[in-house]
């Protein structure tokens, strides 16, 4: 069924609240005099991809703002850029040096695996944020969006959007050479959204090239290109370059996150083509492309949520509290996603770009 105003204001208000956690440590008061009622401190190191990215930007700020309330001495660190494994490993191993009780990661690759596994090794608790690893067993348990539901989610809505017409498509991914569960997953889910038969769920490219999209009524597909663009806009710029020499008449365009959907944008724009896009990630920049139409539909997910109630669960089991848990019928903890549109599908739970930039994250 159609969302309606008053479904699409519940849906809002439901993640508005599952994510107060998150939010409200942009508002909230420095208490580290206090700290956990006199607790000692304890040492986190918080470790992004990058600390360009937007997304990345907002993990670390609400760590930053939420740290003094569990008493926690929080460092920073990151990769130069997405693809720097060593940077990564590096901090890792600076962490244990400094003896700090856990770390939150979104994992660069498999690369920085036996990184985690010698902090673990050297007692340090291990929370992925936003990537779970491979194998998910790699860390103590992540805490993130399910990808997969993300994808799946832009997947249908841009099958209602073809509506049994040929959809010619372009899957603008993370890596080429990296194997990161981020980049399968939200490919993969929103293949399968579109009700395109995938073979391994857990490597992208291997589908049929055409065939039958089976989503909203059906249609024939064609799969033009993956083709990486590292997350950035210059790469999702050139990789949908390449994708359009390929085939000029594409009609489809996903996106791993909204950095390569504007850099998409940019390709069509300049080739005088139009593409129905889609992406992930939900950053206020993100929403305001929806706002715009330069996305069609983005999946919002919830950074500064990831990082507080991370923080807080180290905190809890070096103070010898409970450890957390997956969520039933997954293996990480599942900090919510919403599909932002402002043309809402058939049978597609949404919300609109006016409500999704009450809850963004970044500028």
């Amino acid at each position: 069924m159609r969302t309606t105003s008053r479904a699409s204001r519940a849906l809002v208000l439901a993640v508005a609240a599952s994510t107060a956690v998150g939010l409200s440590a942009c508002n909230r008061s420095s208490d580290s005099d206090t700290g956990t009622g006199g607790q000692a401190q304890i040492g986190v190191a918080l470790i992004t991809k990058d600390s360009t990215n937007p997304f990345f930007v907002a993990m670390q700020n609400g760590g930053k703002a939420d740290a003094a309330k569990n008493n926690v001495k929080l460092t920073v660190a990151s990769g130069k850029q997405e693809g720097d494994d060593q940077g990564q490993i590096t901090a890792i191993e600076d962490a244990i040096a400094r003896g700090d009780k856990g770390i939150l990661i979104t994992p660069m690759s498999t690369g920085v695996n036996a990184a985690i596994k010698k902090a673990r090794d050297a007692g340090l608790y291990v929370i992925a944020l936003d990537t779970p690893p491979d194998p998910a067993d790699t860390v103590d348990i992540t805490f993130a969006t399910d990808n997969r539901e993300a994808g799946k989610l832009i997947g249908q809505w841009a099958a209602a959007q073809v509506a049994g017409k040929p959809a010619t498509i372009a899957l603008l991914d993370l890596f080429s050479d990296k194997i990161v569960s981020v980049d399968y997953n939200r490919d993969q889910g929103f293949l399968e959204g579109m009700g395109i038969d995938v073979k391994d769920g857990k490597k992208n490219g291997d589908e049929a090239p055409t065939g039958k999209y089976t989503a909203s009524g059906g249609g024939d597909y064609t799969i033009v290109c993956n083709e990486a663009g590292n997350g950035a806009e210059d790469g999702g710029r050139s990789a949908m370059e390449k994708c359009l020499a390929k085939n000029p008449n594409i009609n489809v365009v996903y996106t791993i996150n909204e950095p390569t959907a504007v850099g998409a944008n940019a390709a069509l724009k300049a080739a005088g083509k139009t593409a129905t896009i889609v992406s992930v990630d939900g950053g206020c920049a993100g929403v305001a492309s929806v706002k715009s139409g330069v996305i069609g539909a983005t999946a919002q997910q919830y950074p500064l949520k990831m990082a507080t109630e991370g923080m807080a669960a180290i905190a809890t089991v070096a103070r010898g509290g409970e450890k957390p848990k997956p969520d039933t019928g997954l293996d990480f903890k599942n900090t919510g996603v919403a599909l932002v549109t402002d043309k809402p599908a058939e049978g597609v739970k949404s919300i609109t770009a006016d409500e999704g930039s009450k809850i963004c994250w970044g500028n």
